[in-house]
């Protein structure tokens, strides 16, 4: 967890950067204008970000706290496998998105129907035979620790 902790720091830097970027060249004035354009190019930001650096094993949040992504094997995955676990990592947040959109509920009662499936989520990984989350499962990738580089 402390981990994801310090990944969403970082993202808010890529954050950011890409949302500056995003409105400076589509010349949007208002935080509203270009809504879902910006969100979706975000979730491409996104989506490169962690493809590229899950296909070298590890994000720098994960350098730190010396975790590795791996496949089953135990060996490097793939771009085409890390793509997968991005898309499948969603299901962290879209189910219960999905689940309260049409009922148009306020900020409130959506954050604690969110935050209560990512707590039963986060549990669910529990009752895995080697503790995976989800769509570490799906994706065929596992996390490991990895030792750290000791400096001679």
């Amino acid at each position: 967890m402390a981990c994801w902790l310090y990944e969403s720091m970082l993202m808010f830097g890529v954050v950011f950067i890409s949302g500056y970027l995003f409105s400076t060249l589509s010349q949007t004035r208002n935080a509203l204008d270009n809504r879902h354009a910006l969100q979706a190019f975000l979730f491409l930001v996104f989506g490169i970000y962690f493809t590229w650096f899950w296909a070298k094993g590890q994000t720098l949040a994960m350098k730190t706290w010396n975790i590795r992504v791996v496949g089953v094997d135990g060996r490097p995955i793939s771009q085409p496998r890390a793509l997968a676990r991005y898309v499948l990592s969603w299901l962290w947040l879209l189910p219960p998105l999905a689940a309260v959109y049409p009922f148009g509920l306020s900020g409130g009662e959506t954050t604690v129907i969110v935050l209560g499936w990512v707590a039963v989520y986060a549990l669910l990984s529990r009752f895995h035979p080697e503790q995976q989350f989800l769509h570490d499962a799906l994706a065929g990738t596992r996390l490991i620790t990895s030792a750290p580089i000791t400096l001679k």
